[in-house]
């Protein structure tokens, strides 16, 4: 089987989803909070060192107030 993984991506997400945190003035703690998602997750997805699942970007999305397609929007 072949492990699909594309660096490029997972960086531009996670700069993607820090980005809206911050614009939003949400630290990773308010993150965490509203999104049932562990901080060490957040600041892994953020980095671009794990691909995250559609489940997590959904909880992540609802937090921030945004649909998911903004998340992958760059």
């Amino acid at each position: 089987m072949t492990k699909i993984r594309d660096e490029k991506y997972l960086k531009a997400l996670g700069n993607r989803i820090r980005q809206i945190r911050t614009n939003k003035n949400r630290s990773t703690y308010d993150l965490s909070y509203g999104s049932s998602v562990s901080r060490s997750q957040i600041n892994a997805i953020e980095k671009g060192d794990i691909n995250t699942t559609i489940c997590t970007l959904k909880a992540l999305a609802d937090a921030l107030d945004v649909k998911i397609k903004d998340l992958v929007d760059f």
